[in-house]
């Protein structure tokens, strides 16, 4: 059956400026990083982007070595996107990066022009793109010059390949030194994307000011930190749970569901039953409450995730109180 979007899908999204540039994101958006690879089911996949786009959900976040194995979520989101969203790509956000190992061999990972360009060249063949809206470099790398890996982005953008860039997992040291880069190439670095939920506050630690101080947006991954803050840990470890499966590629290992932190995750769901929400929502509105956030990436292994998840946006505000209980949970 030939997907039609619902009419209706921009009317409760919310959608935010990126940092100082005319670009808006939706303040949820959804990341491919599990659940998209060749190992997964297309139909669920499939019924995940519908839903997704159904919601005003228009920013669709990948990564060449998405999968398992890496590269298959760029192909099974191309084919969704030449079945069902063809149509509508002026309608969407859609980012790839490029930063870890990919490839055997002295080009496949890190950050020369060789890796980046090459990657990104393999990336639109997969999504069946001529273009992506945004691409990052994925992490930092110590044996690149700075100035070549953003020169490389640079000149992504000038080829007509991407019409914006951004980094991921940079420090604000380093972070600090890529913006001035790219400002005095003419490119200006559009976006950060790094770790960040209740349980790893480090982008408080200076990079937080330095995207708002510069006027770069930010877009956190793992906000519920691969699913410890959600009420699937409450009491044990699901069979069908990432820590369970031993996926690996990021994914939840059992060991770090402690006693400790499912004490806390007690508590903080306590809270946000208090809140009128559950404990997945509170920690998405818990990051989304910071005006220097422009989006959060959620990942959802089924299509009614997406919507518990959008349900964060019906309460953004915390009071003080909230937020010092929360702070005193958490240290």
């Amino acid at each position: 059956m030939t997907y039609v979007p619902n009419p209706q899908r921009y009317q409760d999204m919310e959608y935010r400026r990126c940092g100082s540039s005319g670009l808006k994101l939706p303040a949820v958006s959804l990341g491919l990083w599990h659940n998209f690879g060749a190992i997964d089911s297309l139909e669920n996949a499939r019924n995940i982007l519908r839903l997704a786009f159904d919601s005003g959900i228009t920013h669709f976040d990948l990564a060449n070595n998405y999968g398992p194995p890496p590269g298959s979520a760029e192909e099974t989101f191309g084919r969704i996107f030449k079945d069902d969203f063809k149509a509508y790509r002026d309608e969407l956000i859609i980012s790839t990066k490029a930063g870890w190992p990919m490839w055997e061999g002295p080009y496949g990972d890190l950050g020369s022009k060789k890796y980046l360009v090459a990657s990104l060249d393999q990336s639109l063949k997969r999504l069946g793109l001529d273009y992506v809206d945004i691409f990052y470099h994925h992490r930092p790398d110590p044996e690149t010059p700075l100035e070549e890996t953003m020169g490389a982005l640079d000149l992504i953008v000038r080829q007509g390949k991407a019409l914006y860039v951004g980094i991921s997992s940079y420090s604000a040291s380093e972070t600090e030194k890529a913006i001035q880069i790219l400002k005095e190439l003419g490119t200006p670095c559009l976006i950060h994307q790094p770790k960040y939920s209740m349980f790893d506050r480090w982008v408080e630690g200076g990079l937080l000011d330095v995207l708002g101080d510069k006027g770069v947006g930010c877009i956190p991954f793992s906000p519920l930190a691969q699913g410890l803050l959600t009420n699937k840990y409450l009491n044990g470890i699901p069979k069908d749970s990432r820590a369970a499966e031993h996926r690996g590629n990021g994914a939840m290992e059992e060991d770090q569901i402690t006693p400790d932190k499912i004490a806390r995750v007690s508590k903080l769901n306590d809270l946000a039953l208090q809140r009128g929400q559950n404990l997945a929502q509170m920690a998405l509105s818990w990051i989304l409450r910071d005006s220097r956030i422009t989006s959060v990436l959620i990942g959802v292994s089924k299509p009614a995730q997406v919507t518990d998840s959008i349900g964060c946006l019906q309460n953004l505000k915390f009071t003080e109180e909230e937020l010092t209980l929360i702070n005193n949970i958490l240290s």
